[in-house]
């Protein structure tokens, strides 16, 4: 890995799994950014400029589908790796975040190994 830290943002509305992910993709030596729902995920990927995007698809008000397009709309955002964190695992769950604009689909929870093996892939 370089000495510039890859940014990871977590947007997932329940609070002990996304400080959950959070203090993981940390150990694994990320800068970690984190966001409770759509609006602010829209917010702060302006702001922190992730490389990578955990997205819950099953958030309140706005759901993952629509954060994942609006956030490849944002000009402010350098291309992204989004993943879709669910645990929705159908297969037509998986289609339907396909065409969202999602780079990739795993079901909660995310194996740590997983985790990992997936974020040295994409650095």
């Amino acid at each position: 890995m370089s000495d510039v830290k890859r940014r990871v943002m977590i947007v997932e509305d329940n609070q002990d799994a996304n400080d959950s992910l959070a203090m993981l993709v940390e150990m694994l030596g990320f800068e970690v950014a984190q966001a409770m729902d759509g609006r602010a995920a829209l917010a702060l990927a302006s702001e922190f400029r992730p490389h990578v995007v955990f997205c819950d698809v099953g958030l309140p008000g706005m759901d993952g589908y629509q954060v994942v397009k609006e956030l490849r709309a944002l000009d402010a955002v350098p291309p992204m790796i989004v993943a879709a964190l669910t645990g929705y695992g159908e297969e037509r769950d998986r289609e339907n975040s396909s065409r969202a604009g999602f780079d990739h689909y795993f079901v909660k929870p995310i194996a740590p190994d997983q985790l990992q093996d997936f974020l040295n892939r994409h650095h």
